[in-house]
């Protein structure tokens, strides 16, 4: 970690780990929406928490800034666990034929 500092380069770590931490949350949306609905929205919020005290708790900038940039994309992820049901019910997305009641 002293190495990222010592050569400025803090930011573009934070930046690429930005980059896959939401590129990583975009299947799982479709996935979790289609396995389960979104009733397992609980699930983000619980991580987002946990994301967010790690934001707190840890002392590093990098590990801090990467545990916020976690909990706020679980959070968003909620909201797109209902806007990924609208997509299925559009049609833009594949429906789960065994949770076909729930649309």
């Amino acid at each position: 970690m002293d190495w990222l500092t010592a050569h400025h380069l803090g930011g573009i770590v934070i930046g690429i780990c930005t980059f896959l931490i939401i590129g990583l949350f975009h299947p799982i949306v479709i996935k979790a929406e289609y396995y389960w609905g979104t009733r397992c929205w609980w699930v983000f919020l619980v991580w987002g928490l946990a994301g967010m005290a790690g934001a707190v708790l840890f002392n590093h900038l990098l590990l801090s800034s990467l545990a916020g940039v976690f909990a706020f994309s679980s959070f968003w992820t909620i909201k797109e666990l209902f806007e990924q049901r609208e997509r299925v019910r559009k049609g833009w997305f594949p429906m789960n034929p065994k949770r076909k009641h729930e649309y």
